[in-house]
């Protein structure tokens, strides 16, 4: 395993994560605790969760998957072994965000994230979080899929450096020890460092934003933060929500995948995704390589990802995506890679 650092941190951190957000949904809490012990004797030591997790979101399960790394850090006493990351939700500013957590409070103000932070910890079953990220803005703008930016006049916010000064208290109280944003935009991550240096407040250390062979966007304004600021990248959907893999190619959906089960994730099903995804399949098996393994190098190889949080349903599936590690892109493939993307771009943001 390789180790990055975390920011501005002390904390090295594995540079393949263990994402979470099916724990709970298509997997059962033996099937989590059984995953955190293979990543961590591969040397994973990043846990990334949610409040929100399982996806898709809903209120009878809302909250399991923190409640499946709780049960496994009182089981196994390891809690200092791994880092662990949550996130708080934010505000309903889109219809397939959730509206049943704490009753719709779900503001980057104090009481909020007070509360948010509170239920974290009592379902993890630990006194503190290593890294507690925002989920998405306060605000309204282009993330999950959206291109354009909404352009909303006079919209009720809460303030960037409300939301720091919130945070800075619950650093202080010993509850987290850093901060990270998610699904965030370069004028996000401008603001948040600004006031962090103007008001001496906590400074991210993290953007947990998608990445993938489908959706290159983090390149294009927010690499650039990654490299000056040490504002580095937990990339999510690694594998596109494993269409990557191939598995779904000319319309097959597996019984029990996340496509099989699911609508919501209609945002990699387009035509011009799949064009890519046959494309890069093939280049993968010219190669020798398993596609998932190309598509989980490719991400390992980028300079600015500090971790790589893959998710997986099986062992099998977590094996394979852990050993990605080991595969290392020559340049030749490199070259191939960017072949594609030019003809291809960004098919599913």
């Amino acid at each position: 395993m390789e180790y990055r650092k975390l920011g501005t941190t002390d904390l090295e951190v594995s540079l393949i994560g263990l994402g979470t957000m099916t724990w709970g949904e298509q997997n059962s809490e033996a099937d989590a605790h059984a995953q955190i012990d293979y990543a961590l004797a591969q040397g994973v030591n990043l846990l990334d969760a949610a409040e929100m997790y399982p996806v898709p979101p809903k209120p009878e399960t809302q909250g399991r998957t923190e409640q499946y790394i709780g049960s496994w850090i009182a089981k196994t006493g390891r809690r200092k072994d791994i880092v662990l990351a949550t996130k708080a939700a934010g505000p309903v500013r889109q219809p397939h965000q959730p509206r049943h957590l704490r009753n719709g409070e779900t503001r980057h103000d104090a009481k909020n994230l007070n509360e948010a932070v509170d239920g974290s910890l009592k379902r993890l079953q630990t006194d503190y979080i290593d890294l507690y990220q925002l989920h998405w803005p306060d605000r309204s703008t282009n993330t999950f899929g959206r291109l354009a930016y909404p352009w909303i006049e006079d919209e009720e916010t809460v303030a960037i450096e409300e939301t720091l000064s919130a945070l800075a208290e619950l650093i202080k109280a010993g509850k987290i020890r850093h901060v990270g944003i998610s699904n965030e935009t370069p004028w996000g991550v401008a603001q948040f460092l600004k006031y962090s240096e103007k008001l001496g407040l906590p400074r991210v250390v993290s953007i947990q934003n998608p990445y993938s062979l489908l959706n290159r966007t983090f390149e294009i304004g927010l690499s650039e933060f990654a490299h000056r600021e040490q504002v580095g990248l937990l990339a999510y959907s690694p594998l596109a929500f494993g269409v990557l893999s191939g598995k779904y190619l000319n319309g097959v959906r597996p019984e029990g995948s996340r496509l099989a089960l699911f609508d919501r994730f209609s945002r990699y099903n387009k035509p011009e995704a799949e064009q890519a995804v046959t494309e890069y399949v093939a280049l993968a098996r010219k190669h020798g390589l398993s596609p998932a393994q190309l598509a989980l190098a490719f991400v390992n190889s980028r300079p600015f990802t500090t971790s790589n949080l893959i998710g997986a349903t099986t062992l099998d599936q977590l094996k394979e995506n852990i050993d990605s590690v080991q595969v290392k892109l020559g340049e030749d493939i490199l070259n191939e890679i960017d072949a594609i993307h030019t003809r291809i771009q960004n098919p599913a943001p």
